[in-house]
């Protein structure tokens, strides 16, 4: 129990110093700009009712986790065919590293002649983004599979789907989670950018209106939601990885321990 609340504590002291620090340093401002965090907190419940939350968050959240799917089956799919085959590695590098230097958001307006100005559009443009950090981390985790495991596998005749999924998959998952983690925070960016052309709803579309409007306290409103989202996906996500890669989570502290 006490070390429960040692972490909350710890978890929840810089956000309050930060918080503190942006009230006291906004209280007394005149910048139309930079209104005081007080109007920001008291505009918040005017802007986010249930229903905006329905036709601006809902959507973006939709089209985030469409995108982000899209781009873990496509870049955990080619990254382990890429890793597992030198020949096909020799090949396809020149051309990953090309195309992960171009910058996603430059493709928004590639992206929108061929998928049009709809949620297909916002989606491809996530992917297109997101799919580089997996793809990338499961090539190098697919190489570093031990080659101790892969002859006793291959002794013991474990080849195709169960070799897949047993040896490398396994192997390589908490690279592949490093690259997802990295993918998140990356969807997020390219969510909010692609609602920010040619949309009707979402939170890029809605603290773009807010500006254009100079409803400033609804602008920082919305950074404020973005901001929450983005750390209610984070713990999420910190979920689902401390379950899937409890083993390996298990073998690192087993190996401390014994130091």
């Amino acid at each position: 129990m006490k070390r429960l609340l040692l972490r909350l504590v710890l978890l929840l002291a810089l956000p309050a110093v930060l918080v503190a620090l942006w009230w006291a340093a906004s209280a007394d401002s005149t910048d139309v700009y930079w209104p005081p965090l007080r109007t920001i907190l008291e505009t918040f419940p005017d802007v986010w009712t249930a229903e905006r939350l329905r036709s601006d968050v809902l959507p973006s959240v939709l089209r985030l986790a469409g995108g982000y799917a899209l781009a873990a089956v496509a870049g955990i799919a080619l990254g382990t065919v890429i890793g597992s085959h030198r020949r096909v590695r020799a090949v396809c590098e020149p051309v990953l590293e090309f195309l992960r230097a171009v910058p996603p958001p430059v493709l928004v307006p590639v992206i929108m002649l061929f998928a049009g100005i709809g949620d297909t559009m916002k989606v491809v443009v996530i992917a297109a983004g997101c799919v580089w950090p997996v793809l990338l981390n499961t090539v190098e985790g697919v190489r570093a599979v031990d080659p101790v495991m892969a002859e006793t596998a291959r002794s013991y005749g474990i080849s195709g789907v169960a070799r897949i999924r047993d040896l490398v998959l396994r192997s390589a998952s908490p690279q592949i989670f490093a690259g997802l983690r990295q993918a998140l925070s990356i969807g997020i960016i390219l969510m909010v950018i692609s609602e920010m052309f040619a949309a009707s709803n979402g939170l890029g579309f809605t603290i773009v209106q807010f500006q254009r409007g100079f409803a400033i306290p609804g602008m920082w409103t919305g950074i404020l939601v973005l901001g929450l989202l983005g750390f209610v996906l984070s713990v999420l996500f910190h979920l689902v990885e401390r379950r899937a890669l409890g083993w390996y989570h298990g073998l690192r502290a087993a190996a401390r321990r014994s130091r």
